[in-house]
């Protein structure tokens, strides 16, 4: 991975939403849906229209996937200055074994928006919509590389999970701290040695199996 960010993610669709005469636009996006450990978290984030008129002042932003663990780092305090508000949502692995994925990421993105200092007037989100909340909603295919105010949501989202995932390896052996929480080699083999912890999602499969003593193999 480069050690330079790649190219900001775009205002286009921002602009077209203030242009309509929304003026409080809230990206959400959510981390850690496909890991074994750990929670869903989600964040929501609000730009200004100065900010969104000139987002190189965001340079760099863009979906948290694209950067370094370091890259994610440094951009998130000024995401956090710039933003009119953000805010994070989380719901524990035994909450995604009982709501299932889906429902759990809806869960975090509601508290993630409910959680704001003040209530946008329109949701940019990534693939999903919310249901449950009132207003018009927007939903993008890789919202987190299509729209700036997503993407910061991405990298807020991240960056604490991120900071979960260390607090929770000064309690358990299984590594956190490196794999995340993500079915990884090397969270296997902790796994192996350890066993599993609270933080572990029984209803995905692997899991299920080591949990009830069920075989499973790369066929099943």
């Amino acid at each position: 991975m480069s050690k330079h960010p790649p190219v900001t993610a775009p205002t286009s669709i921002e602009q077209g939403l203030l242009a309509q005469g929304y003026r409080l636009i809230a990206g959400i996006d959510e981390v850690g849906r496909g890991c074994w450990a750990g929670p869903v978290v989600a964040a929501a984030v609000i730009f200004d229209r100065g900010v969104l008129n000139d987002p190189r002042v965001l340079e760099g932003v863009t979906d948290s996937k694209l950067l370094t663990a370091q890259q994610r780092r440094t951009l998130a305090p000024g995401i956090m200055a710039l933003a009119i508000a953000w805010a994070v949502g989380s719901v524990p692995a035994w909450l995604v074994d009982q709501l299932g994925i889906v429902g759990a990421t809806r869960l975090a993105m509601e508290q993630a928006v409910l959680s704001l200092n003040c209530m946008p007037d329109v949701l940019l989100l990534d693939a999903l919509t919310l249901p449950t909340l009132p207003q018009p909603q927007v939903a993008l295919i890789k919202g987190d590389r299509a729209s700036l105010s997503i993407a910061a949501a991405s990298i807020i989202a991240k960056t604490a999970r991120d900071r979960y995932m260390l607090t929770f390896d000064r309690h358990y052996p299984h590594r956190f701290g490196q794999h995340k929480g993500y079915g990884t080699a090397l969270h296997q083999l902790a796994l192996a040695e350890h066993g599993l912890t609270p933080l572990h999602r029984r209803s995905f499969r692997p899991l299920w199996a080591m949990s009830t003593g069920a075989s499973y193999g790369a066929n099943d």
